[in-house]
């Protein structure tokens, strides 16, 4: 088994939601819920916070996290991943958001199965939805795949139009052989990624693919400070199923 390493990126700044990676779920900062949930992972070597910020740090080093400093001027968490990435041995690289406090060890154990293939650059997560109000949610990005498990496009409008069944929710968790890590860190913003405001556009317009695995769950991310309410919500469900 190659070895891989979990990166965590968290920022203080956010326009719409300033301190995110410190706001309290359940009474524990949700850093900390990313961080715990990310080291239930069996195939994951290293795992580790990436920040520029000292309270990130400062609450991190509190509940025993590994934390690398970072430089401030980073314009994406992938940028901040890399960076780290550079000073680890690790061939599989794999950039869990600060985001997504109920994602869980399986998830992205299955991203380390597939990238154990090197012929595969780049893997993220997908999961299949059949409630179909969300596909209208631009915050809820959308993907469409191949016959191959390939992305073929990724975007906030429904896609594919006129769908009635299902749709594929992408969940934002990505792996990566850490050599084309370094690569998609050379590569100019691309006009479908500033349009869509979705990175992962950048790699699909360069000519690169992103393997696509689905996954039976379905993490809940927190893009505005209502979405504590709703994790919160859930997790008080789950304690009483």
């Amino acid at each position: 088994m190659r070895k891989a390493a979990g990166i965590i990126p968290a920022r203080f700044q956010s326009s719409r939601f300033p301190g995110k990676p410190l706001a309290l779920i359940q009474g524990k900062p949700m850093i900390q819920w990313v961080y715990e949930s990310v080291k239930k992972s069996a195939l994951l070597t290293r795992f580790i916070i990436a920040t520029d910020d000292k309270r990130i740090q400062q609450a991190a080093a509190g509940f025993g996290a590994e934390v690398f400093m970072t430089a401030a001027g980073h314009e994406s968490g992938t940028d901040r991943v890399a960076e780290v990435a550079d000073q680890l041995d690790t061939p599989v690289i794999i950039n869990i958001q600060g985001d997504e406090p109920l994602v869980q060890g399986k998830m992205i154990d299955a991203l380390v199965e597939v990238l154990q293939d090197d012929s595969i650059p780049m893997a993220s997560l997908m999961t299949r939805r059949t409630e179909m109000a969300g596909i209208q949610d631009p915050n809820m990005v959308k993907v469409v795949v191949d016959d191959h498990g390939y992305a073929l496009y990724f975007s906030r409008s429904p896609i594919p139009h006129g769908a009635k069944d299902f749709y594929d929710l992408h969940i934002g968790i990505y792996g990566y052989q850490k050599e084309f890590l370094r690569e998609l860190t050379r590569m100019r913003a691309s006009r479908l990624e500033r349009v869509e405001r979705l990175e992962q556009l950048r790699i699909l317009e360069a000519g690169f693919k992103i393997k696509m695995v689905e996954v039976p769950y379905s993490a809940l991310s927190v893009d505005a400070p209502e979405d504590i309410i709703k994790v919160e919500e859930f997790l008080k469900r789950s304690k009483h199923e």
